[in-house]
């Protein structure tokens, strides 16, 4: 029978997650507010791809999400391929002050779901909140398309903190959710092939068994 610390279970939980959305909507911002508590009001678009790991608590579980960011800008959009490649989780942003990032929103996930698994947990973030003199986008609006996309939706707010914990944390925790629900039925259909032979089989917990129990799944979130 084998054991795993603490820190070799985190490691079966490694959540990638990608920011996409127009360039200027805040997705750097909200990943700075996100994972070191910042904000930068001048800051410059991002250049071509950064990310940053972030342990969560899911369930009792240690989750790292490990998130990336990439611009937004037409010249950069040759990384998208790998950029794409592994995620299980996205964050689509808009600006509520520029519906024109908004009217962006189905180039982005035609995007997403051409580089990447169907299944990715997808939440629509409308960005910049506080700006409610300047808004251009209803609530109602991006609820609407959310509803309509099947996505999750949340308006946060970079500046203020509003939401932004929030946003990444419904993300990762629906995808932990999955891959527990996976994990289980695998180990339920172990316990049946089992149920022929003598003695006692042991299933140990994480991605790993899944991953041994469904050679064929390339990822959490594969259907």
């Amino acid at each position: 029978m084998a054991f795993y610390s603490e820190e070799d279970r985190a490691e079966d939980y490694l959540f990638k997650v990608v920011l996409i959305g127009d360039s200027a909507v805040g997705k750097s911002n909200l990943l700075a507010r996100f994972a070191r508590d910042e904000f930068y009001p001048n800051s410059k678009s991002t250049i071509g791809v950064e990310f940053q790991t972030q342990k969560m608590d899911i369930n009792g579980k240690e989750v790292k999400a490990q998130i990336w960011d990439t611009a937004g800008q037409e010249r950069f959009r040759a990384v998208t391929s790998a950029y794409y490649r592994g995620a299980v989780g996205a964050l689509l942003v808009y600006d509520i002050s520029r519906r024109q990032t908004f009217d962006s929103i189905g180039r982005w996930l035609n995007e997403l779901h051409t580089h990447s698994d169907m299944n990715v947990v997808t939440i629509l973030v409308g960005n910049k909140s506080d700006l409610k003199d300047a808004r251009e986008v209803t609530t109602a609006e991006g609820k609407a398309l959310a509803e309509a996309q099947g996505l999750f939706f949340m308006e946060t707010s970079a500046l203020d903190s509003s939401n932004v914990t929030a946003a990444f944390q419904t993300v990762v925790t629906e995808i932990y959710n999955i891959l527990s629900r996976k994990v289980m039925i695998s180990q339920e259909l172990k316990q049946k092939d089992s149920s022929s032979f003598n003695g006692k089989t042991v299933v140990l917990e994480g991605e790993k068994k899944e991953a041994d129990a469904e050679p064929k799944k390339a990822g959490c979130c594969s259907s």
